[in-house]
């Protein structure tokens, strides 16, 4: 009897019970997972063979949320994708699954056979390879993979070729840039970070996100009430810049102010990577820098925010303590990064001395609520690459309405900096070197969920690959990608990893 398309939907739960049924009665379950965002002759090709393998065939499709895809993808929502899928013949059952940590799920379902598609080309199998072999060492220990025959066009290439989801420029721009770098060339200086020696300092905050919803005005004051309904809590400033790093470089060291009362080091280590090493110096006279943020769940709207913090400077004692670290330390490193949030850590003689030893400065100097403007890159001279956004920039150069560019070169001259890369959100970014030489690249954001986190991510993808000497071009295409994952995570909830990464540099240049 055929069945129905509601009967081949699972929940994965379900699914995986189904599974271990089928199994115990001696079927081959075979699997197969992606987005399917367009079914086209060479993903029929792809579920004919992985059928052929065993008895039923199950497929997982990737939630709306999880696609990383570029520009205005997924095409078609989550649950049109499913029904496509499920009306497949030879689709037997079919599940919609989280897709955070790649290929999750085949842990879970614990498949006999795990089919994908072949590559096209050996070069693009490499670098799948590259992307995912964490991944499979992980999930796929007791699930055969079989990898199914080709097809001329992937979806990616379909959609990019003949659908316009792009605005005219990006499309452009994309298509001059992939006739200069291929996905498998970013890969290889990607890579070639992992044995880069980086110290990072800066301030650590710990975000608490409080999600609530509206209630209604209060009849007695004029305030709206809210309703709380959850919280979460994540490592964030200096502790999120760590991780993002953490996932290039093998060797990673960060040096940071906590509060000696009420440190919150025991989450801090539990939510750090395990190739940060850390170094702490605490101050008495205030606590580990908390920020609370109220947030609407169903808008998904900040409403207000709550800061715990001292931003007076620390005292000379500590800031003695930290001097004399620095110096025992930063001739180790090939690469120091400063996070200054202007939260009272990073102070003027710390500054002079990175300035003077460190074998290549990468800063980060950010205006934000809790500054008020006080925080201005200008602190810093000698530095090889400062990154800002377009309004730290207007800021320090005290001029808001000359083209960003002019701003620019304006401060690459006055603080004697190498690079400047600045961000400018929906418009992309601009680089400009001291020669003059100016670089403008695109932004490849298809939504935004959050943007707290989003520059923080950006500097921690960009100044090591200046480290390494990447072109201005190539650097900045990295950090505006890097940009459009990092805007789809919540605050500071997860890393963008560098997987992620190259799978969605993969897909924007097919």
């Amino acid at each position: 009897m055929k069945q129905t398309i509601k009967n081949k939907i699972f929940l994965l739960d379900g699914l995986v019970k189904k599974v271990e049924s089928l199994k115990k009665a001696g079927k081959v379950v075979v699997q197969s997972h992606g987005t399917f965002d367009l079914i086209h002759p060479g993903i029929i090709k792809h579920l004919n063979e992985a059928k052929k393998q065993g008895d039923v065939l199950i497929v997982t499709v990737i939630k709306d949320k999880d696609v990383k895809k570029g520009y205005g993808r997924p095409i078609f929502s989550e649950n049109l994708r499913m029904e496509n899928i499920a009306s497949l013949e030879m689709v037997d059952f079919i599940c919609l699954v989280s897709d955070k940590t790649s290929f999750e799920c085949v842990k879970r379902i614990k498949p006999n056979i795990f089919a994908e598609k072949k590559a096209n080309i050996e070069k693009d199998l490499d670098n799948h390879e590259k992307i995912y072999k964490k991944q499979k060492e992980l999930y796929f220990g007791k699930s055969k993979i079989y990898k199914t025959d080709g097809f001329p066009l992937e979806s990616s290439q379909i959609i990019n070729n003949f659908l316009t989801i792009y605005p005219d420029e990006v499309r452009e721009f994309l298509k001059e840039f992939s006739q200069k770098y291929d996905s498998n060339f970013i890969a290889e200086k990607l890579n070639s970070i992992k044995k880069l020696k980086v110290m990072l300092i800066g301030d650590g905050i710990i975000d608490e996100y409080f999600y609530c919803e509206s209630m209604g005005k209060s009849p007695k004051a004029q305030l709206i009430v809210h309703k709380y309904i959850n919280r979460e809590v994540f490592a964030g400033g200096a502790f999120a810049i760590a991780n993002h790093i953490a996932g290039l470089s093998e060797n990673v060291n960060l040096v940071s102010l906590l509060g000696k009362y009420d440190t919150k080091e025991d989450f801090i280590s539990n939510n750090l990577k395990p190739n940060v090493s850390t170094k702490f110096f605490y101050r008495d006279d205030g606590p580990t820098i908390t920020k609370k943020r109220y947030i609407n769940i169903y808008r998904e709207q900040k409403i207000f925010e709550i800061n715990h913090i001292n931003d007076n400077n620390i005292s000379d004692e500590i800031e003695n303590e930290i001097i004399d670290y620095l110096k025992s330390v930063i001739n180790e490193y090939d690469l120091v990064l400063v996070s200054d949030f202007g939260h009272g850590f990073i102070t003027q003689k710390i500054i002079n001395l990175l300035a003077g030893q460190a074998k290549k400065l990468a800063v980060n100097a950010q205006t934000n609520g809790a500054n008020a403007g006080y925080n201005l890159i200008t602190k810093y001279s000698r530095t090889q690459f400062i990154c800002l956004d377009a309004s730290e920039a207007r800021l320090a150069a005290q001029n808001k309405y000359s083209d960003i560019e002019d701003v620019v070169k304006i401060l690459c001259k006055k603080i004697n900096a190498e690079h400047f890369l600045i961000t400018l959100g929906c418009d992309g970014s601009i680089c400009v070197n001291k020669k003059g030489e100016v670089n403008r690249t695109p932004a490849f954001a298809s939504k935004v969920v959050d943007i707290i986190g989003a520059g923080d991510a950006f500097f921690s993808y960009t100044a090591p690959c200046f480290a390494l000497g990447m072109s201005m071009d190539l650097v900045s295409f990295i950090g505006n990608t890097v940009g459009a994952l990092a805007v789809q995570i919540v605050g500071n909830k997860k890393s963008v990893e560098k997987h992620e990464l190259l799978e969605f540099i993969y897909t924007l240049l097919k």
